[in-house]
Parts: structure tokens; C-alpha cells; sequence
């Protein structure tokens, strides 16, 4: 006979940790089954040769990002403001320029950013975070690319260019993959019940979702969860088949099988959609998650003895626009100790599939220079470097976040959070508000362990 639990929640990550914290507070009885042999799926701490750590994952927090910081004060984990003193660089073509504030300062390009960025301010206000398919013009929107919407109101390239740079980041994708109202609803959820997504909120450092990190890195939260749940969390157990029958869910693995009254799924979608299913999804949720396919993204970080940067009154921020560079954008990763200090880098969408086939001292060249371009020559001399491509983890397989190309989210976009008999689904790509984001994956644990008690009956 299979061991037993009332809930089997597939994925030690944020939002199965949280899930599972809030079931167990609810006295419930819970089986965590992950299938890497850590926890934290999408956050991951590289430990330097001090013991410090740096995040090779999901790292930044800011305003309106209330749950993952309300449970990082709940388990104790401190956080610290990103530096964001001194001027960022803008670098495009053979041109860097210093820079306070968010938009880059591209005389020629600033007409046509401005444009953009104020189109998709005043568009991703008029669309429902939580049905964006029930906007009045949402077929249209959702017939198109991103891209090609903001060059219908553009007067040049520059706004489209800006915005694929921003995305790289963000989506893992430029702007020609994701469908328009994806865009905006994405742009709409940067934000919560209260106050409404912003694009500035979205892509800025301070009063920004950049605006802090956690001490100790960010897989240091889930640490703190699965060290609460004890031996309820079962590492390397890779789920391969859900099977539903009369009195619940049998969940098999490679490390064994367990039975649940119900199961919350926490993998990426387009993973969920792999594991074989009794009786098989129903054909929509299965295509959609088919569909939700993540971004290509690559981190990458250079060590130094101090960050110099800053005596030169520059933030460690650097902004690239067009393809000569394979960053998209930088930021000082320095730990809140002061030293050593770190430089990195997103390598993302465009710039990820021109880079990650090259020989790793080819793009680690490649990446150095464009950090010299920002922070002067000294960043050619590291005394260590480090990268983590996302793609390559065989229970990640991309990143930061799915993309949903045109025509996906009005046909299919309603079966994203629909339960499957007695399965829920989590994850940071079932939140409406900060999609992606660290603080969209605990927002989903939380409402599918919301939805399984109720499901359940019994104090909650």
C-alpha cells in the first residue's frame, strides 16, 4: 500500500513550500515531492569562496510585493536595498552615456520610447489582470505582437528596441513573441489589488520591483520553509505519473508512489503538461500549457575584490540597446556586506540564442566587455565569474517566466487555474499580479492551498 498524505504537492519551490506551509497550519497533512535534489526551483544561491552567497536565480523584490515579503518577515529573512547610487550607463552602438532614472536618454530614440512607454502605461490600464480575454478589443490584441502593436504608434524603432531590452530581462523573449494583450496584461499585473501595474514599477530599482534583495539570498526562504516542514519534503522524487480514482489521486515518482485526497501542482506549466496523466487533461488546459512555454535566460556574474564602480559614482546599472552585446541589462550584485564586489548580467532572449551555443570563453569575453563598456576597463580583470543558463536545468528548462505567443491567451487563456478533479495548479505563472515574479509564486501557493481547503471542507 502507498503511503498517504490529505495533499501531495508537486515542486519545492516558492509556491509548493508556501502551499504546503499553509495546509500544515490548516492541519492538514502534507507529501512534498520535488524532483531536484534542493529546494527552491527558480531561486538558487552560488556560494562564494568566503561562504557569502550571490542569487543565480530570481532575487529582486520591491513595493506592492507584499506576499513574498510578508513571508520573508514571517520566517525571519531579512532584506537589504539593491544599490541603485550613481548613475546607471546606457550603452547603444559605440556610445555609453551616464544616466539618472529609468529611461534612457537616446535624444533621437526618446521621442518614440516616450510614445511607447506611455502607450503601454495607458493600455495595460484598461485590462483585467484576472480575465484580460473580456477586454472589448482583446481579439485584436491578442491577434498581434506585442511588437507589431507598439510600432503601429511608434514614429521609429527606437521604443520597440527599448522594450525588447527591458523584456529580455523580464520575458526571456522579445516583444515579436508575445501576443500584445499578453503584454499588457503582464505590464497590468506589475502592481496589486490596490494600486494598478505600472511599466516604471516593473522595470525600476528603487520604488521598483529591483528595489531590495533578501540577506542571505532568496533560496534561503524556501530553506526556511522545507526546514519547517521537516521530513514531509521527499528531494529527487521527479513526478511521472497522476493518477485520479474512486477515493483520491495516486502521485508516482521515481523515488515511489503516494497517495492524496488532492495534489497542488506547482511545476512549470509546459512540464505539468509531460507527466502522464489518468484520465488525460482535458485537451485545452493540455494545449495551453503546451503553449506557456518559458523565455531563454542566462545569468551572469563577475566577481571582483571591491566594487569599484562605485567610487566612481556609478550604480553598477547598465541599459543595452541593440544586438552587439549579449547582456541586455546589468546591475550591481554586490552582497550587503560591501565586498567582493559583483557585476551581473541577463543574458536573454535574442541575445541567449545568438550567445549560449559559443564556447563559454567566447561568451564570458563577450560579457566582460560589455561590462567594461559600463563600468570601465577594470571589468575585465575578475577574479572569478560564474553564469547560469536557466535552459539547461532539466526542471526549469528556460526562464524567468512563460510567454504567450498571439492567439493563446483569448482561446485558451481560462483554463490556466481551472482545477483537474481533485488537482489545483500553483505557481508564479498562475498569478495575476506580479506573473513571474517571486511574489506571483507565493500569491499562488497561497490561493491553491485557499482552494484545496475549501475544496476539502473542515477548518481552514
Amino acid at each position: 500500500m502507498s503511503p498517504g498524505a490529505d495533499v501531495i504537492v508537486v515542486g519545492a519551490g516558492l509556491a509548493g513550500l508556501v502551499a504546503a506551509r499553509r495546509l500544515v497550519e490548516a492541519g492538514r497533512s502534507v507529501r512534498v515531492l520535488e524532483a531536484r535534489d534542493r529546494v527552491g526551483g527558480r531561486t538558487l544561491n552560488h556560494v562564494l569562496d568566503d561562504g557569502q552567497v550571490v542569487e543565480a536565480g530570481g532575487q529582486f523584490v520591491g513595493p506592492t510585493q507584499d506576499h513574498v515579503l510578508g513571508l520573508a518577515d514571517e520566517l525571519g529573512v531579512a532584506t537589504f536595498p539593491a544599490n541603485s547610487h550613481g548613475d546607471t550607463v546606457y550603452v547603444h552602438g559605440s556610445r555609453s552615456r551616464r544616466f539618472r532614472g529609468d529611461i534612457p536618454p537616446d535624444r533621437l530614440a526618446l521621442p518614440d520610447i516616450a510614445l511607447a512607454t506611455a502607450r503601454l502605461a495607458r493600455a495595460s490600464g484598461e485590462v483585467a489582470v484576472a480575465a484580460p480575454w473580456e477586454h472589448p478589443d482583446a481579439d485584436r490584441l491578442d491577434a498581434q505582437s506585442l511588437a507589431t502593436w507598439l510600432r503601429r504608434g511608434s514614429v521609429g524603432a527606437g521604443g520597440v528596441e527599448l522594450i525588447d531590452t527591458l523584456l529580455g530581462s523580464a520575458f526571456g523573449a522579445p516583444a515579436s513573441e508575445a501576443s500584445a494583450l499578453f503584454g499588457l496584461a503582464y505590464v497590468a499585473g506589475a502592481g496589486d489589488e490596490t494600486f494598478p501595474g505600472a511599466l516604471d514599477r516593473m522595470i525600476g530599482v528603487t520604488g521598483g520591483a529591483q528595489e531590495s534583495r533578501v540577506v542571505g539570498g532568496s533560496q534561503l526562504i524556501s530553506q526556511r520553509m522545507a526546514e519547517t516542514l521537516g521530513d514531509a519534503v521527499t528531494l529527487g522524487a521527479p513526478v511521472r505519473r497522476i493518477e485520479h480514482h474512486a477515493t483520491g489521486v495516486t502521485v508516482t515518482t521515481e523515488a515511489g508512489s503516494w497517495d492524496a485526497d488532492q495534489v497542488i501542482v506547482t511545476a512549470p506549466p509546459h512540464l505539468a503538461a509531460e507527466i502522464e496523466w489518468s484520465p488525460l487533461l482535458p485537451a485545452h488546459q493540455d494545449a495551453l500549457f503546451r503553449r506557456m512555454t518559458f523565455g531563454t535566460l542566462m545569468k551572469c556574474e563577475a566577481i571582483y575584490e571591491r566594487p569599484f564602480w562605485r567610487e566612481d559614482g556609478l550604480s553598477g546599472q547598465g541599459v543595452f540597446r541593440g544586438g552587439s552585446s549579449p547582456v541586455c541589462s546589468m546591475f550591481d550584485n554586490t552582497p550587503p556586506s560591501g565586498a567582493p564586489g559583483i557585476l551581473m548580467g541577463f543574458v536573454g532572449g535574442a541575445g541567449w540564442r545568438t550567445w549560449a551555443p559559443r564556447s563559454a570563453r567566447e561568451r564570458g569575453g563577450a560579457v566582460l566587455r560589455s561590462f567594461a563598456r559600463v563600468v570601465g576597463p577594470a571589468a575585465l580583470a575578475p577574479a572569478g565569474y560564474f553564469e547560469k543558463d536557466w535552459t539547461a536545468e532539466r526542471w526549469t528548462r528556460g526562464g524567468p517566466s512563460a510567454v504567450l505567443g498571439p492567439g493563446v491567451l483569448t482561446s485558451l487563456g481560462r483554463w490556466r487555474d481551472r482545477p483537474f478533479g481533485r488537482v489545483h495548479w500553483a505557481g508564479a505563472e498562475h498569478s495575476d499580479y506580479w506573473n513571474g515574479y517571486m511574489d506571483g509564486a507565493v500569491r499562488s501557493g497561497e490561493t491553491a492551498a485557499r482552494a484545496v481547503i475549501a475544496q476539502s471542507g473542515g477548518p481552514s
